[in-house]
């Protein structure tokens, strides 16, 4: 084996759709994951500010343009008069929490050498939508999710589910997306 060949962990995740001809989803590579570790110890206080911008297309249909991506589109479903090509902007916050927590399992378990067979985040959150954008019931309520669950089906041959258990509450704790929603976060609105 080369010396490039074992810095790559294959994980073993398999889904339909993304299975390589290794078997598994595409490689992590651990020598690069080890340098983002040593790059966020060595400078613990650094901040990025990531970008998007918003462009409204016709009804409730929105592009989002985040770095130089193709368009990331947020929709909202015929009972909230639209056209229902994507998920709405609730259910996208959803899926970002997921993905989020699901690239925290991924990488933490290539970090202590496991090998995942099974990876499904499945997410579910309760909010009051009778407020329809500040112009309907708009008496004093909880605005946006007021609860948010998850269940984390997560297999590691060989790791007690005890492990995987402990590792869900490490990831959890540290992801910034679950951080941004469970804590207030500093939001600045302004018309230009």
């Amino acid at each position: 084996m080369s010396a490039a060949q074992e810095t790559i962990v294959l994980t073993g995740c398999l889904t339909p759709d993304t299975e390589t001809a290794s078997g598994g989803l595409a490689p992590i590579d651990k020598q690069g994951l080890e340098a983002l570790i040593a790059s966020g110890k060595a400078n613990p206080a650094a901040i990025k500010t990531l970008k998007c911008k918003t462009v409204a297309e016709g009804k409730f249909r929105h592009a989002n343009y985040i770095r130089n991506l193709p368009a990331y589109i947020v929709d909202e479903p015929p009972g909230l008069l639209g056209d229902d090509t994507a998920p709405n902007p609730s259910e996208a916050s959803l899926a970002a929490l997921g993905s989020c927590i699901a690239v925290g399992l991924h990488a933490n378990a290539v970090h202590r050498g496991w090998t995942i067979s099974k990876l499904e985040l499945n997410l579910e959150g309760d909010l009051n939508i009778t407020a329809v954008w500040g112009t309907g019931d708009v008496s004093e309520k909880p605005v946006g999710f007021t609860d948010v669950r998850i269940g984390v089906d997560m297999e590691c041959p060989g790791v007690a589910k005890e492990e995987i258990a402990k590792l869900v509450a490490h990831v959890t704790k540290w992801s910034p997306v679950a951080n941004t929603f469970s804590r207030p976060v500093n939001l600045a609105v302004t018309a230009n």
